[in-house]
């Protein structure tokens, strides 16, 4: 705690020393209501660019806008749009006063987004989006994207640790379970236009936030990157000639410690900066029997810096850079059952560790107990720079984004999740590193067509250096029937040699594997509108993937011995490994939407894509070959061909309110999943193609302000997935040593069964009253409001066992306080209220003796928020 706080200490006070360079306000004005009273919270945009900022408790404003004339917009709930061309700055005589009335519209409907490359109402697109402002994550205590998947359902988001994280929108993106690194993620995830490719960008804080936008379905003819399932475009906010300062901390139970802040203000004429600060600190929420301190902690700081340099009243350039630490006493997961086998007997767990006199510190897996012997690590740096280069050319923004990012992950973990010697060590470290570049033009052709194309170019290199070592107790859960080629004769080993004192203690695998992989892309999608009302919207994208990767793992340790029977033994344990892949291929893909706008309040349209995944590279130990395949073979994952249907309807039904529906459907040929082998040396899982699967459902979105002190928000998503045909499945884990006449069987097929990680329902459900107030001679806004996340079962296994159902549930979060735009705010909060106990994931042990842990849900957290803007 002591580190934190002095780092935070340190940041604070080279932030307020920052924060005295800066002072120059370029366009500035009051926004009132027809009664001639100032309105806060009122959205201002410089139409054409991404500048935004809202009106403070007096109806102020300012903000960026160098270049006359230029048009602002100008947005609030239940009120009117305004736009309003601006052709010269206020002066004291003649000051800017706004003036908006009560309409129809409502800003709900208004919220404005960038995915398309431009300014535009979230309403007026025709894709599937969820908009949530960095103020309401603020609000909802969403600090990560972990959090943004309880105000957005069609989100899931899964995490064993950063590295084995996936992101998910409507179940598909990334295979569900452990991760293999030499696979591209269905769902784009990027920072101010930058593609983070590695998922685990995921679970870093957020850090001075301006827009989460998520887009739902295949986006490959918008981003520079192919998301089959969907992207996260998330926009931080800019630097700003305009002085502005933000200083925030939480404390709360468990030890709870965050503290954010921000500055930005101009450096000179043409030149204005942003600082800004994260730093997140938390005690364990689960307790370590044997070392007597609770591990999970949370223990992160990041920083981001940017300058804004305005070369021209067209052109400005905008270097950014960051980097995040984190290093957690974390990601621990707890027994959270047994599962009884096909194996023997002497095999299964319960016999295993009666064997060995052991016994688990608990059978319940919410008395949140554990007494691993391997310590938990998970440490990992994600950052990187970034230079962006935005032209107005003609009647559009010629944008260059160049980045280089870099992740190192160094982890430690017990995969046996036991307090016995079994696995000692394992461990994957590993460098991530790429390059992009991506260049792109949007704008108006002419007045009845605009659209965006690009090219982009990625290049990745990861680098692992793996090891998994066996203890003391590894030859009881190993134990099993082996045999030996005798001067010809197979013979069986008898099971009492396993025990041969020191056999297994120290034996392992070290294992050196690389992947290089590059992507270039060419892209774009037109907006031809054919009528007023009616637009047809092309998109086409051709790529080019290459993958090489390598994989080398030897064997060391153990008893050194020339015994045959004993040689098989460690053979059957681990084996050296050695394979490389190297693939390439072009794809070419598409899209059509047509958009038509019934009336002012109806927005219909109905998508078709056909999109893909890359190629995928297994970098992870793999199962023994079956006869007629090699190594090789299975080393290389052919990609995924994907064809998407989609129908939706945007809605403002009545005053103040918007209702969106949408449906779709998914078909994907060679679906890339993620199969856990029985083989020990491989208990990492491994990647594999699935046949067909489907994904079908329905979204409903709806938001309703009833007047001025009450709003009320739901969403609701209903999601079937189903593989349609998998025949080469692996195992449920009840069915591990399945046998048929007397030979072993190694697959399943599971065609019809569900898709693991998908919950038929999910579903929000939030309501705020706000009301008038004073705080500290601060005028601004108490509210108090509650909001709740409720998803069904859903299958935490490739293939579904009746063992590893997560159940469903539901939480509720609750806040009130006081908020202002200047000043102190402050936001009493509180966490999964009722104190529900719940699972996140299931998962295996290693080896599949029957054991299962679970990643649990936090138990109630609560605390306070001051915040203190200038």
């Amino acid at each position: 705690m002591k580190t934190t706080y002095i780092k935070t200490i340190y940041t604070l006070l080279l932030l307020f020393i920052f924060s005295a360079s800066y002072s120059q306000t370029l366009l500035e004005g009051v926004v009132k209501d027809a009664q001639d009273t100032p309105i806060e919270g009122v959205n201002i945009v410089l139409k054409g660019t991404t500048n935004t900022t809202t009106t403070d408790s007096n109806g102020y404003f300012n903000i960026d806008a160098k270049s006359l004339p230029f048009t602002i917009i100008v947005q609030y709930a239940g009120y009117n749009t305004k736009e309003l061309r601006i052709t010269e700055l206020p002066t004291n005589a003649k000051p800017l006063q706004i003036s908006i009335a009560t309409g129809e519209e409502k800003i709900l409907s208004e919220v404005v987004v960038t995915s398309r490359r431009r300014i535009e109402k979230a309403q007026d697109i025709p894709i599937a989006i969820s908009v949530v402002t960095g103020k309401q994550a603020e609000q909802a205590g969403a600090f990560n994207v972990n959090r943004i998947k309880e105000l957005i359902p069609s989100v899931q988001l899964y995490s064993s640790n950063p590295r084995n994280t996936g992101i998910n929108i409507r179940g598909l993106g990334s295979p569900y379970g452990l991760t293999n690194d030499g696979i591209d993620p269905g769902v784009g995830f990027y920072v101010d236009g930058v593609y983070y490719s590695r998922p685990a960008a995921t679970t870093l804080d957020f850090i001075d936030i301006d827009r989460i936008e998520v887009l739902r379905g295949p986006q490959g003819s918008l981003f520079g990157k192919n998301t089959t399932s969907g992207a996260f475009n998330i926009t931080t906010r800019r630097p700003s000639f305009t002085s502005g300062a933000d200083f925030e901390t939480s404390f709360g139970n468990y030890g709870f410690l965050q503290a954010k802040a921000s500055v930005t203000g101009e450096l000179s004429k043409k030149l204005a900066g942003r600082l800004s600060f994260s730093g997140t600190q938390r005690d364990g929420l689960i307790d370590n029997v044997v070392t007597g301190r609770p591990t999970n902690t949370l223990n992160n700081q990041g920083i981001r810096g940017q300058l804004l340099y305005n070369a021209s009243d067209k052109t400005n350039i905008l270097l950014a850079a960051d980097i995040t630490t984190q290093r957690p006493d974390g990601y621990a997961q707890v027994i959270a059952g047994v599962a009884p086998t096909k194996r023997a007997a002497f095999r299964q767990f319960d016999a295993i560790i009666a064997d060995l006199g052991y016994e688990l510190p608990s059978r319940n897996a919410f008395d949140r107990k554990i007494d691993h012997d391997t310590p938990w690590r998970s440490g990992q740096d994600l950052g990187g720079a970034t230079l962006n280069i935005d032209s107005k050319i003609g009647q559009g923004t010629l944008t260059s984004t160049t980045a280089w990012r870099f992740w190192n992950w160094d982890p430690s973990n017990d995969r046996d999740f036991t307090g016995l010697q079994v696995l000692a060590k394992s461990q994957n470290p590993a460098r991530h590193t790429q390059l992009t570049q991506e260049i792109r033009y949007a704008g108006k052709v002419n007045n009845k067509l605009s659209g965006v194309a690009g090219v982009f170019f990625i290049d990745q290199t990861v680098k692992i250096r793996g090891t998994e070592e066996s203890g003391n107790a590894q030859w009881r859960f190993s134990q099993s029937n082996v045999s030996y080629n005798n001067n010809g004769v197979n013979t069986a080993v008898p099971l009492a040699r396993w025990a041969e004192p020191g056999l297994l203690e120290g034996y392992g695998i070290r294992t050196n594997a690389s992947i290089h992989a590059v992507s270039a892309a060419v892209f774009g999608q037109l907006d031809w509108e054919v009528t007023d009302r009616l637009h047809v919207l092309p998109g086409l994208r051709y790529n080019y993937d290459k993958k090489e990767s390598d994989y080398n793992r030897q064997t060391y340790g153990g008893l050194e011995t020339t015994d045959p029977e004993l040689l098989a033994i460690k053979r059957a344990v681990y084996t050296n490994q050695t394979f490389a892949a190297d693939k390439d291929k072009f794809d070419f893909s598409g899209n059509i939407t047509v958009n038509y706008k019934a009336t002012d309040k109806i927005n219909t349209y109905a998508t078709f894509a056909r999109s893909y995944k890359p190629i995928g590279v297994n970098v992870a130990g793999l199962p023994t070959p079956a006869a007629g395949q090699t190594l090789a073979d299975l080393a290389v994952i052919r990609p995924e061909s994907v064809n998407h249907y989609e129908a939706g309807v945007k809605t403002t039904p009545f005053r103040n309110a918007i209702l969106n529906l949408t449906i779709y459907n998914t078909d994907i040929k060679d679906f890339q999943t993620n199969v856990q082998a029985a083989e020990l040396g491989v208990n990492r899982g491994y990647l594999a193609n699935a046949d067909k699967v489907r994904v079908s459902g329905a979204e409903l979105d709806a938001s309703f302000a009833a007047n001025e002190h009450f709003s009320f928000n739901v969403a609701l998503s209903y999601t079937d997935g189903k593989y349609v045909k998998f025949t080469n499945a692996p195992l449920p884990l009840e069915d591990t040593g399945l046998t048929v006449d007397g030979v072993q069987v190694a697959f399943k097929d599971v065609s019809g069964s569900e898709l693991p990680g998908i919950s038929k329902w999910a579903g929000t459900l939030g309501g705020e009253y706000t009301k008038s107030a004073k705080f500290f001679g601060n005028i601004g806004k108490f509210f108090i409001a509650l909001d709740s996340y409720a998803r069904s079962e859903f299958s935490s296994s490739p293939s579904a066992s009746k063992y590893l159902v997560v159940p469903g549930y539901a939480i509720f979060n609750g806040r009130l306080g006081f908020r202002t735009s200047e000043g102190l705010s402050i936001n009493f909060w509180a966490r999964n209220i009722l104190d529900k106990d719940y699972f996140e994931q299931l998962l295996p042990a290693g080896g599949n003796a029957g054991h299962y842990a679970g990643v649990l849900g936090d138990q109630r957290t609560y605390g306070i928020t001051l915040k203190y803007s200038l």
